[in-house]
């Protein structure tokens, strides 16, 4: 059977195989498929009305609600391409996103929780909105709704008052689909292209590897489907005409209810969500309906950690994935023995994915066993970084294959597992962020000459912290600093202290002095246990 490339090919063929059947449930709402898929017809034709067609980009940024998934259906009907932007970002990054996206609409939530985004918008540049012709606010309260949002004309998304019609679909399977933020070498993400085939196809191969096309599957949506992780496992549930059940931001204690509520199946996420979620747990087999809880290892101690959820059978698997390759690539096999079943990696969800091993320093293909740089070559790889085909080039080579910057082994049954990040990259809230990004932030600090950011482990939660040089005769407050940073960056990013020092620690070599980032690492540990 051949696999559906489109979005519109997908919703179309979901909605005519189950129209009844539910394919989200969102707080009280239980959402079929016909009504998703009329949901996402009226958007597309709204987005029509706002001059929105082929090749235009719309960011956006919203939590987790059903608005979210209707814009992005209702974007690859016409053609165009949803920006992805964390609704933790702050001024700094959404200056960047905007600005590099192109994007023409920005559709947002003024306020959610404690989530500021008028005061976010409000350091936001105008040279970074000069392709923004509008701004969509969701569901504004009567007479609420301004009348511009950082100088652009606003108007209100409301997905219960869209007007009917119809249009012919525009989006083909190599329509540019989605651009995901990640991690680059300089202070700014780059930004990852997948058209809508690879995103189809791969949500169809995780729905059949992973178990979620089974009678009774259910998925518990718990990360952001701003993020590629997020996104991927939902596509995915949805393509398998599994209902989803939508958190608009996780708690331990609500996913717990949750899972027992729904009867959820599979839960995808990292292992510092899973800790809390099992901590929720009542009872000797807290989720009886579980069946594959997909994890990624961002934190020490995942043995210990997944042989005590074994032992009250919460069936913990490793799993492998990035924004180039999409999430939840590779999972460890379902009845894979603990520790093994741990470790992330595992077998790709494409019978076609080929993976190789590269020796660090010699380039040399390695076998089974030996650790070296993770290679990827599948047909659903990103097909680029936007505007930026020197970061894409250096990636990608010849063969087509993906360089990731991971470490890590094949095994001889042809699976694989990883290790570690290559680089100095730090995995901070669930998702990888160069630690140059925000030296950058401290760096635009008054007073600041240079500054270095180290991955530390705070209370068993990954978090950064960062060592300054001051300039000549100024003198450096580390509060100002941390405040500095947090006006600039998401939360996540910064850092839990600053440290300023006269000198770094070096060592020369045949290339000049180089910083001894793992001694760095080390003194901001020994600081850290000694503060307590």
């Amino acid at each position: 059977m051949s696999l559906i490339t489109s979005m519109p090919e997908l919703l179309a063929h979901r909605a005519h195989a189950g129209p009844d059947d539910i394919a989200f449930i969102d707080g009280d709402r239980r959402i079929s498929y016909r009504q998703f898929a009329d949901m996402s017809r009226k958007t597309a034709v709204w987005l029509d009305a706002q001059g929105i067609g082929p090749g235009d980009r719309v960011a956006v940024w919203l939590v987790n609600r059903i608005e979210w998934l209707a814009l992005y259906f209702g974007l690859a009907h016409v053609g165009a391409t949803l920006v992805s932007v964390n609704t933790r970002y702050r001024s700094h990054e959404l200056n960047y996103i905007l600005e590099r996206s192109e994007a023409r609409l920005l559709v947002l939530e003024l306020n959610f929780r404690k989530i500021d985004f008028p005061a976010v918008l409000a350091g936001v540049d105008t040279a970074a909105t000069q392709h923004l012709k509008r701004v969509a606010v969701l569901n504004p309260a009567t007479g609420a709704l301004p009348d511009t949002v950082i100088g652009k004309p606003a108007l209100a998304f409301k997905l219960d008052d869209l007007p009917d019609g119809s249009l012919p679909a525009r989006g083909r399977a190599d329509t540019l689909s989605i651009l995901f933020t990640t991690s680059g070498t300089t202070s700014g993400p780059k930004l990852v292209m997948h058209p809508q085939r690879t995103l189809a196809v791969h949500s169809q191969r995780v729905a059949k590897a992973y178990g979620l096309e089974e009678d009774g599957a259910c998925l518990l949506a718990t990360l952001p489907l701003c993020g590629v992780f997020g996104f991927a496992s939902v596509l995915a549930a949805f393509a398998a005409g599994a209902p989803v059940v939508l958190m608009d931001t996780f708690e331990g204690a609500e996913a717990a209810r949750l899972v027992n509520q729904h009867k959820v199946t599979h839960v995808f996420g990292s292992d510092e969500m899973f800790q809390l979620l099992i901590q929720h747990g009542k009872g000797e087999i807290p989720f009886p309906s579980a069946r594959v809880f997909g994890f990624a290892a961002f934190h020490p101690g995942t043995d210990d950690f997944g042989r005590r959820a074994w032992d009250r059978q919460i069936p913990l698997y490793g799993l492998y994935g990035s924004s180039e390759v999409l999430a939840l690539f590779s999972l460890q096999p379902r009845g894979t023995p603990v520790p093994q079943c741990l470790m992330a990696g595992g077998l790709p969800a494409s019978p076609d994915a080929r993976i190789r091993i590269r020796d660090t320093e010699t380039g040399e293909l390695l076998p089974a066993g030996r650790s070296g740089v993770i290679q990827i070559h599948a047909d659903t790889n990103f097909t680029g970084y936007l505007n930026n085909q020197e970061a894409t080039d250096k990636v990608v080579d010849s063969e087509g294959y993906f360089t990731t910057g991971d470490v890590g082994y094949l095994c001889e049954d042809g699976r694989f597992v990883y290790q570690a990040r290559q680089g100095d990259a730090l995995r901070l809230g669930g998702f990888l962020v160069n630690p140059v990004e925000i030296e950058d932030a401290l760096i635009m600090q008054h007073g600041v000459r240079n500054a270095q950011v180290v991955g530390v482990d705070l209370n068993g939660q990954a978090r950064c912290a960062a060592f300054v040089l001051a300039e000549p005769g100024k003198v450096l407050q580390e509060q100002a600093l941390i405040d500095g940073v947090a006006a600039m960056l998401a939360a996540f990013k910064v850092p839990v202290r600053v440290w300023i020092l006269d000198d770094y620690p070096v060592t020369q070599g045949a290339n000049g002095e180089k910083i001894q980032r793992g001694k760095l690492r080390e003194m901001a540990m020994q600081r850290l246990a000694q503060e307590g």
